[in-house]
């Protein structure tokens, strides 16, 4: 089973929509998902009510801890688990980072949550979990060329040693527009340049887990 951990200190950072897109893009026959929702706001169980599918199937770490969802989902025999969690250094945090696979930690290019990854990644490294930035919520590309904070942000990174993903999730009006649908991005528009990248980085996903498992 593998166990994808979305963590940032920083609301706002894209973590409920990366897991929506990723697991419905995830979910297919015979590769079964399961979205483990520990973030109190409940943004995913939203989507949930709103979808026509009944997959992935979506449960919230409320009355049992991230530690016990976690063991059920391996019990359950369910391939992937995408775990949501609250923007801070919470108990859920550390053991929703304890039980990953794979810790995502997503930012906007913008300072401010250029900070707050750096405490997510001391987590992560702490308890010794491989982990990746993603640039989330970014400016277009223009002519292929990225925009000057998505630069500057990887620069940054750069002082930390942080492993950053070289492509980036844009700002667009159909990540929204799909989540308001219940939908993912492949599913509201396949052909979407918004479901391009969502599909870009679940393929860069999979190659981390699969280095993981061979390391």
């Amino acid at each position: 089973m593998n166990v994808i951990t979305f963590a940032s200190r920083k609301g706002g950072s894209g973590k409920s929509t990366l897991v929506a897109h990723l697991a419905s893009l995830a979910e297919r026959p015979g590769h079964h998902v399961l979205v483990i929702d520990a973030d109190p706001q409940g943004s995913l169980k939203v989507w949930d009510e709103l979808r026509e599918a009944e997959v992935p199937v979506i449960v919230v770490a409320g009355s049992r801890s991230v530690g016990d969802a976690v063991k059920q989902a391996r019990k359950d025999g369910y391939e992937w688990v995408f775990i949501d969690t609250p923007p801070n250094n919470s108990t859920p945090v550390v053991d929703a980072i304890k039980a990953a696979t794979l810790v995502v930690v997503p930012t906007r290019p913008a300072v401010f949550d250029l900070a707050a990854v750096k405490d997510t990644i001391e987590l992560a490294r702490g308890a010794k979990k491989p982990y990746a930035v993603v640039i989330n919520s970014a400016p277009p590309k223009r002519e292929d060329v990225e925009a000057p904070a998505v630069v500057s942000a990887r620069e940054s990174l750069k002082d930390v040693k942080a492993p950053v993903w070289s492509g980036q999730i844009t700002s667009r009006s159909a990540l929204s527009l799909a989540l308001a649908e219940g939908e993912g991005a492949r599913e509201y528009q396949a052909s979407s340049l918004a479901a391009q990248e969502i599909a870009k980085l679940w393929h860069a996903l999979q190659r981390s887990v699969r280095a993981v498992h061979e390391g």
